[in-house]
């Protein structure tokens, strides 16, 4: 029994095991920055709860057995001294599992400490099989046995701290085979004329069509952009609680959330060849648009957080987003997000504006997506250039789509309302040479050495040219050997890993190459873009980078980062061509 990799492989401690539209992943990573020994069924529904533990077993002792683990996509492999076992999705809520010379127990991985806790397990007469229910979940996990032998099943129907499960085996050197559900309460029992081999080459294939749509440019000069795809592919879930539509999380890690700017970029490295996929990601956020017009900070399976917003990157993002879809998008399409885009931007004019203010403001530095940034140390309700820049972007893109759309007058007022914040940014925020934030409670004003500061260089061909080259030294001065450090590294206030007082980061990346090669800064543009594809390359697709050593930090599994290496190869690799 044996079974080639196809595709990247990889390590689960550092990318979750998983398949497009599934809410589960195979993973030892249990909790945020919590590491289990054996690999775990971790769901997604309801929050990130490790639901069963996957436990390699020794046949002739019933003791753990020693193996090692494989992955690539559409295959995950135990390999031990005496037999391996095999794990491959058959559909996005089922697995199936097969064994020789290992046997393998399926084990509940939480105790139910009260009745309204943890996992009760059972046999269910009805299906033949055994079905373990979680209480954090709120679903059904049924184990069914399709060849092979059950070890007595220890804990069925008991309460308390009893250990439950089964552990499946065979005679001799003989194979065993089990497929595992996820469920809601009750489904016909499993069948499948499928063999393992067949769901295997399915998976493989899936993700063999999903990697040739959005990557097809790939080539031995972007080594990482297949396992970039496979981050995409297999952190997608499929509609369902709060998520309104298919959805790419930010991970299948702890990071299980779409945030309201995060989803920018996933999208815009989806659009050419999965555009509906793409536009899914644009507008899931806009589905839970308030009557104020705000977006909602995140959202996911059973949860819609209000209490912050993110910045206004959308429009942007939406410009850039239908010049990469492959054919341009429908009237009904425009006016949708023309229409949603204008609320966004009212929110912002009118109650992030205080009375007489030109510019809006953050009310934390979280509203900003750069949550601790310096820029936000001496107060948090703050007027910054970053905000005011991208509203200057969002407003030109919405008087592109009201011309587009036949609405004149709008168009106009969009175009007025764009000349006069670009033109309140520059007279109230540029002081010698750089921008400062300025407090909406005192009114005073400062600088950092973030380069949060420096992000109005986004404006690109808007900007005058003297701004725009001295934007772009200063840029400079945040390189390191990897990429753009978020705050100088000299500074007093730099940390390893600061979140964004100094890790490099795949968003910031991202809009300052836009905006410094729209700007005609195309030497620099490369030089961080290669930068940053060089650093995946080495590091992976963590959450964000140490500056000074390239290590990732945090999140090991981000899908904002693996798409920001795809927009940044793809755009390499078309330069390359011509």
């Amino acid at each position: 029994m044996t079974a080639a990799p196809s595709g990247p492989a990889f390590d689960v401690h550092d990318i979750p095991f998983s398949t497009h539209g599934s809410w589960f992943d195979i993973s030892p990573v249990v909790a945020e920055k919590t590491y289990a020994d054996d690999l775990h069924l971790v769901s997604h529904q309801n929050g990130m709860h490790a639901v069963l533990r996957l436990l390699p077993v020794d046949p002739a002792t019933g003791a753990r057995a020693a193996t090692r683990v494989e992955a690539s996509p559409g295959l995950l492999s135990w390999t031990g001294e005496n037999g391996r076992v095999d794990l491959a999705y058959e559909s996005p809520d089922t697995v199936r599992l097969r064994g020789r010379g290992l046997g393998l127990g399926v084990l509940a991985a939480a105790h139910a400490l009260t009745p309204f806790s943890g996992t009760y397990f059972f046999h269910d007469p009805a299906a033949d099989a055994h079905v373990f229910t979680s209480y954090e979940t709120g679903r059904r996990y049924r184990v069914t046995t399709l060849s092979g032998t059950l070890a007595d099943p220890a804990g069925a129907q008991a309460l308390g701290t009893a250990e439950r499960g089964l552990t499946v085996t065979a005679p001799g050197d003989g194979a065993w085979e089990i497929a595992v559900e996820e469920l809601d309460t009750a489904r016909p029992p499993y069948t499948s004329s499928a063999s393992f081999d067949d769901v295997t080459e399915a998976a493989r294939g899936a993700f063999r069509d999903f990697a040739d749509a959005v990557a097809p440019w790939r080539s031995p000069d972007t080594p990482a952009a297949e396992l970039a795809a496979y981050v995409l592919w297999s952190a997608t879930v499929r509609p369902t609680g709060l998520v309104t539509r298919p959805a790419v999380l930010m991970s299948k890690h702890w990071m299980d959330k779409v945030w309201s700017w995060d989803h920018c970029f996933n999208a815009l490295a989806l659009a050419p060849g999965c555009p509906d996929l793409a536009l899914d990601q644009f507008h899931l956020p806009f589905d839970h648009q308030d009557d104020s017009g705000a977006l909602p900070d995140s959202v996911t399976h059973s949860e819609v957080l209000h209490n912050f917003v993110k910045p206004p990157i959308h429009g942007w993002a939406y410009g850039r987003l239908r010049r990469r879809l492959p054919t341009p998008p429908s009237r009904a399409e425009l006016t949708l997000a023309y229409t949603r885009l204008a609320r966004w931007t009212d929110f912002w004019i009118t109650a992030r504006r205080a009375p007489g203010a030109r510019l809006p403001h953050y009310q934390h530095g979280n509203d900003s997506g750069w949550d601790n940034a310096t820029a936000f140390d001496p107060e948090r309700v703050v007027v910054t250039a970053d905000l005011a820049a991208f509203l200057v972007l969002q407003l030109r893109e919405l008087a592109d789509l009201a011309k587009e759309l036949g609405k004149t007058d709008e168009a106009h007022r969009w175009a007025a309302g764009a000349e006069e914040t670009q033109t309140a940014l520059l007279d109230e925020l540029w002081a010698d040479d750089r921008f400062v934030a300025r407090g909406v409670a005192t009114g005073d004003t400062w600088t950092s050495a973030g380069l949060l500061d420096l992000m109005p260089v986004v404006l690109g061909e808007h900007l005058p040219d003297d701004i725009g080259s001295t934007l772009a030294d200063h840029i400079k001065a945040h390189l390191t050997p990897y990429g753009l450090a978020t705050e100088l590294t000299t500074s007093p206030h730099y940390l390893a890993d600061g979140y964004w007082r100094g890790p490099i980061w795949a968003p910031a990346t991202v809009l300052v190459e836009d905006g410094l090669r729209r700007a005609g800064h195309h030497r620099l543009a490369d030089d961080i873009s290669a930068r940053f594809r060089a650093l995946c390359e080495a590091h992976g697709f963590a959450e964000n980078f140490d500056a000074l050593t390239g290590t990732g930090l945090r999140d090991r599994a981000y899908t904002w980062t693996a798409a920001g290496y795809l927009l940044l190869a793809e755009a390499h690799a078309h330069r390359e061509s011509r």
